[in-house]
């Protein structure tokens, strides 16, 4: 099928824009998954960001904004219109003149986690590990071992899709919860984040980031792609020990796999498909539902035709 978003790729360069068409989504998630998108722009400062979303509005052309896709199932038709991506001052990480962080959405978490280490600042090391972008981690409350970014960010810099202006959200407003956040039911583009830490000892924030860090590789499948832990935890359940303990560990669909390490997770053990994987949570959902009474929901955010 012809690329009918192909014309406007020009304009999106007149702004600056990295553009790319026809570019395999499979590249830039962690699943590698997902068929192509129409058009992936990628906008390194806030004046293209906004003439991007000023085009797409005024076409009428689809968007999706990207984090590092680590959370991401794509569907093996692609995504129509523009996928965006945040790089150049979105990245940057910086302290605000209060002593807090000043944190691009584009950054990596783990970079974020790097700068808190680097200036002794404690609150982040739960973190460590997660393969996020920071605006995604927020956009999804993000967490592990007892943290969340509720515990760390107190306002997001955010642009209005509907409207194109520029504004934030901090505190209550904020609406954290398990995993959700006023974002996830999208209208905005999340630019920046604002982070405040703790002053505390280097070598014990290192310690317990290496600490972390060693439990993720002892019991996580993090040699095969994944989008991590692919259900939310029930009330009162473990989503792994749930899958577990219905024998589906090692179950399989095409190259989509429930880890033999940890039930918690669907592997890409070889070419699996976005079909493969939805077919093979759908088997898990029907088959822990049926066994334990349980509704798993899913975590990872599905996208795509």
């Amino acid at each position: 099928m012809a690329n009918q978003y192909l014309q406007y790729k020009p304009l999106f360069e007149s702004f600056g824009c990295e553009v790319k068409a026809d570019e395999p989504m499979k590249n830039h998630t962690s699943f590698k998954i997902g068929g192509c998108a129409d058009l992936f722009v990628t906008v390194g400062d806030e004046r293209q960001l906004s003439s991007a979303i000023g085009l797409c509005k005024e076409k009428n052309i689809p968007l999706f904004v990207l984090g590092n896709g680590s959370n991401l199932l794509v569907s093996d038709k692609g995504i129509r219109g523009v996928v965006l991506r945040l790089s150049g001052q979105f990245c940057a990480i910086g302290f605000n003149d209060d002593g807090t962080i000043h944190c691009g959405a584009g950054a990596q978490l783990s970079k974020l986690c790097a700068f808190a280490l680097e200036h002794s600042l404690t609150g982040l090391e739960f973190a460590w590990g997660i393969p996020g972008s920071c605006g995604g981690a927020a956009f999804m409350d993000a967490g592990a071992y007892g943290g969340e970014m509720k515990d760390v960010v107190f306002c997001c810099e955010h642009i209005d899709l509907r409207t194109g202006e520029c504004g934030s959200f901090s505190g209550e407003k904020l609406d954290f919860a398990y995993r959700h956040s006023v974002y996830s039911g999208g209208g905005y583009v999340i630019t920046a984040l604002q982070v405040r830490l703790e002053k505390g000892n280097k070598e014990e924030i290192r310690a317990k980031m290496d600490d972390l860090m060693g439990r993720r590789k002892d019991k996580q499948p993090l040699e095969y792609p994944s989008a991590g832990s692919i259900f939310k935890r029930p009330v009162g359940y473990f989503a792994g020990g749930l899958i577990e303990q219905c024998g589906l560990k090692g179950a399989q669909v095409g190259g989509a796999q429930v880890s033999p390490k940890h039930a918690g997770f669907i592997v890409n053990v070889g070419g699996a498909t976005c079909e493969d994987v939805l077919g093979l949570i759908a088997d898990i959902q029907k088959t822990v539902r049926e066994e334990s009474g349980v509704e798993l929901e899913c975590e990872v955010r599905k996208t795509g035709e």
